[in-house]
């Protein structure tokens, strides 16, 4: 008798496996199932990101260097609404000297963020006017999302500016001039467990 219980058990434990993995896998993500969505990414995430902006890029993706590379370091907290939107407030410093000039957080910032059902997907941060950085500057990131849900890596691939540069090569663009950057992001979740 114990025996057939046990068996009977083992079998509809079998079955909740299956089921749970089936449900979690999101089958052929056509019907909206997967792992992950916008919803997935909601609250507040503590960013810290490295790297460096190397030139300009002109219309064919082709870097044309700076005489200086500029080193970026940069801290925000990100607060997503699981919706596609999110706002932002960062420090951040190039070659040790604070953006804008700020010496303190910047919240002006917003933006915009799709997470596919395979964890992947794009955030686009935009200054907004009243901080010391330029209103429009726009910084573009590739994202995968990780740690169920708790983690996000990613790396810029776009990152414009409103406003006239050059290069020692003799390249130029007169608005809205794309950098060649090299920088990399990470967020993890802020999780408050009770008070202290």
């Amino acid at each position: 008798m114990n025996t057939r219980h046990l068996s009977i058990w083992s079998a509809m434990a079998v079955v909740l496996l299956s089921l749970s993995g089936t449900a979690q896998a999101g089958g052929d993500n056509r019907g909206g199932g997967g792992l992950c969505s916008n919803a997935t990414l909601r609250g507040p995430y503590g960013f810290i990101g490295h790297g460096v902006i190397l030139g300009l890029l002109d219309s064919n993706n082709v870097l044309h260097p700076f005489a200086t590379q500029s080193i970026l370091d940069d801290v925000a907290l990100v607060t997503f609404d699981g919706n596609g939107k999110f706002t932002r407030t960062d420090f951040g410093s190039i070659n040790g000297v604070p953006k804008g000039g700020q010496t303190t957080f910047n919240p002006f910032q917003k933006g915009t963020y799709k997470v596919n059902a395979d964890c992947t997907g794009t955030m686009s941060i935009v200054y907004i006017a009243g901080g010391a950085v330029p209103a429009s500057v726009e910084t573009d990131l590739n994202i995968v999302v990780t740690s169920d849900g708790t983690q996000v890596e990613s790396v810029v691939y776009r990152a414009s500016i409103p406003s006239a540069a050059s290069t020692p090569d003799g390249f130029s663009c007169s608005m809205d001039c794309v950098q060649g950057v090299q920088e990399a992001f990470e967020g993890k979740k802020v999780l408050v467990y009770g008070f202290r």
